[in-house]
């Protein structure tokens, strides 16, 4: 009887002890640029970039005005740039709404989620060049796909209308960043709590045996498995967080940690992020299986092609060990 409650002292005080290290890592990370990006919204900063990205919305078959929707989803998140989308009134058709979720899927709160990456130990030019990068061919693939075929050329049904708040105070925005953050504690301790669960019951091996031929293909170690399933089904953020957990203890290589984290960047909170961009009238085949399908191909791409690579090139420009720092 002792030694089980000795047992499962130790066991609660190593989750909080791991708890307290994955929070804390990504407030530390997430505080600041939320902060930065809250002032460079202020100063006007987001629509100079949608001015930037205008030509390149054209060039992929959407209206030039959806420049400043994809600026406010690349420096916020999808929410933001979905409201800015549906009351900005330009109809779009199904084919437009497809491919300008798809942007959003891809390249979506970058100054967050990037600086998660480099904390993990993936470049800035890593992440950068495969989300803008990939959603960029994405997109490009998916208008040219629609206009040879003449496909879903018709007017997107927006199924959301978003209570847009009057209230810009800054203590109202401040208190919005602490719920986020009451919600990110806790949803961090319920995966760590689980993951240990997994671990003692043996799902975790389970899992990585079953998930070990896909993952292989992509180049990702049975050690990153379930962290990777994290990311794909519930974001960067929290896949993410525990990856950097996980890569300064050393049990998983640098390499793998940026292989994960490639896949991470394409197709992450596969759940909640389509059930958003299916909202505006997007097609579901398009958002879920085409990002799907074309987010294993690059990463198993860019797997087969580092592996060629001197590894002091790689830890130069793509990625370093962070175990050693």
């Amino acid at each position: 009887m002792v030694v089980t409650m000795k047992s499962t002292y130790q066991f609660f005080k190593e989750l909080l002890k791991e708890i307290i290290d994955v929070t804390s890592t990504l407030f530390r990370i997430m505080i600041p640029i939320i902060i930065v990006i809250k002032v460079i919204e202020e100063l006007g900063g987001i629509v100079i970039l949608s001015e930037w990205l205008s030509p390149i919305m054209e060039s992929v078959g959407l209206p030039k005005e959806m420049g400043l929707v994809w600026a406010t989803t690349i420096l916020t998140n999808i929410y933001a740039g979905l409201i800015i989308l549906i009351n900005s009134d330009i109809p779009l058709t199904v084919a437009q709404a497809s491919v300008l979720g798809s942007m959003m899927l891809l390249a979506h709160s970058l100054p967050i989620e990037g600086a998660i990456a480099k904390k993990a130990g993936v470049s800035w030019l890593a992440t950068l060049s495969v989300r803008v990068g990939g959603s960029l061919v994405l997109a490009w693939l998916l208008n040219l796909s629609y206009q040879y075929g003449d496909l879903l050329n018709y007017p997107a049904t927006v199924l959301w209308q978003p209570e847009v708040s009057t209230d810009t105070s800054y203590l109202t925005w401040a208190l919005d960043q602490l719920k986020s953050f009451a919600v990110i504690f806790m949803v961090i301790s319920a995966l760590l709590l689980l993951l240990k669960i997994l671990k003692l019951v043996g799902i975790e091996k389970l899992m990585a045996v079953m998930l070990r031929p896909f993952l292989r293909l992509l180049g990702i170690s049975k050690d990153a498995t379930n962290l990777t399933i994290i990311g794909i089904t519930l974001g960067l953020s929290f896949g993410g967080g525990l990856l950097i957990n996980e890569a300064k203890k050393g049990h998983i290589s640098a390499r793998d940690v940026f292989t994960a984290l490639m896949l991470l960047n394409l197709l992450h909170s596969l759940i909640e992020d389509t059930l958003l961009i299916l909202l505006i009238g997007a097609d579901f085949y398009t958002i879920f299986w085409g990002r799907l399908v074309f987010s294993v191909l690059v990463v198993a791409l860019i797997s087969n092609v580092i592996k060629r690579i001197n590894p002091k090139v790689c830890e130069r420009y793509f990625y370093r060990d962070v175990s050693q720092s």
